[in-house]
């Protein structure tokens, strides 16, 4: 069965990873909303080193752990070159998560556009963020 669209999100945290997340995480994975694939911790130390570890293989903390549990199989879909793309942008003496999700959603919506001729031309992705700056420039149409 053909995959839906995979995209890769990264989640800076501050201080210690809580688990605060699991539970939405595991109703939107619940709904078939998402199929979470891969992911990663990493830590960035105050010089910029950068030690990884694999979500699958997270056992000495309760919290981080419990992540694996909602993770629907591990494809190893992140390369060390991503990686290292990934976490440029967090800054030192943060953790973050990598996550990579299957937008399962779509793929109901994709098998119904093929069965009536469609093709998928085009996927673009733009931030939130890049969203609301945009929208922000916009004139209200009072």
């Amino acid at each position: 069965m053909p995959s839906g669209p995979i995209e890769i999100v990264v989640f800076e945290f501050t201080g210690k990873f809580t688990g605060a997340i699991l539970p939405e995480l595991e109703r939107l994975v619940a709904a078939g909303t998402v199929s979470i694939v891969d992911g990663l911790f990493a830590r960035k130390s105050e010089d910029g080193d950068v030690e990884l570890i694999e979500i699958a293989e997270v056992s000495d903390d309760e919290d981080a752990a419990a992540l694996s549990g909602v993770m629907d199989r591990v494809d190893g879909l992140v390369s060390d070159e991503d990686v290292e793309d990934l976490t440029a942008g967090i800054a030192p003496g943060t953790a973050a998560a990598i996550l990579v999700f299957e937008h399962t959603w779509v793929i109901p919506l994709r098998d119904a556009i093929t069965a009536a001729g469609g093709t998928l031309v085009e996927n673009i992705r733009i931030p939130g963020p890049v969203v609301d700056e945009i929208l922000a420039t916009v004139p209200d149409e009072d």
